[in-house]
């Protein structure tokens, strides 16, 4: 089950360093981005930390505050985008969604409460964004998230399908079409992506079925046509 945020102040040198990492069970530290700030629920953005992405985990410690820091592991993190429409949030940033284990017991309001109190309970929180100083720094951040991400699949529990995940390649579009003749149109450059999901979904076979579909209706719009040419030259002789 989903563990959620958490709060993360395990530091090396005298609680000044980088974060310890569970360098036991083979975690290594993949991308370091200096003077992040975060948002966690609906607050206000923080003071200015540092991001640590790991193979296993996301991590922000505070540059001013060093008993702040927060984590959230990549099997909790449901989604990952980059947002930079001012009205969704008024500065570019890495959106993510959390999966808590109160999902399922806590409903909207309750949750928002807890966001805007002053205790905040990390358990029920949903929603972070990680805002970096340099906007231009969000594609790479983003491409890490990708990478990282898909070294953590959701664990497939016993009877339960595979499922698909939102970014899938060529030949697994053959694949899925069954041999058909069917055109695929799709983007050769992965910065084109604005989000990704973990786990199972349904999405990407339905869109594969919706894309199949589509080119059997025009097929047979086109045979149709083409009899009805030939039904009027026959009446024509």
């Amino acid at each position: 089950m989903a563990v959620g945020l958490r709060h993360f102040t395990a530091r090396a040198g005298n609680g000044v360093g980088e974060p310890i990492l569970d360098t036991d069970n083979g975690e290594e530290l993949v991308h370091i981005q200096p003077s992040v700030s975060v948002a966690v629920g609906n607050r206000a953005s923080e003071s200015l930390g540092t991001l640590y992405i790991t193979t296993g985990q996301v991590i922000w410690l505070s540059e001013l505050d060093r008993e702040k820091g927060y984590a959230v592991d990549f099997l909790s993190l449901s989604l990952h985008a980059v947002s930079r429409d001012p009205e969704a949030y008024p500065s570019p940033c890495i959106y993510t969604q959390i999966e808590t284990e109160a999902d399922e017991v806590e409903d909207e309001s309750e949750d928002s409460d807890s966001e805007c109190s002053e205790v905040l309970d990390l358990s029920k929180i949903r929603e972070m964004r990680f805002i970096p100083s340099d906007a231009n720094q969000l594609d790479t951040l983003f491409q890490v998230f990708c990478e990282c991400a898909e070294l953590n699949p959701e664990p497939i529990e016993e009877g339960e399908e595979e499922g698909h995940n939102w970014i899938f390649s060529a030949d697994q579009l053959e694949d899925e079409a069954g041999g058909d003749d069917v055109e695929w149109h799709f983007s050769q450059n992965p910065t084109n992506t604005i989000g990704h999901s973990n786990g199972h979904h349904d999405l990407a076979s339905s869109v594969l079925e919706l894309q199949i579909n589509d080119q059997r209706f025009e097929d047979a719009e086109e045979m149709e046509q083409d009899a009805d040419t030939g039904h009027h030259h026959q009446s024509q002789q």
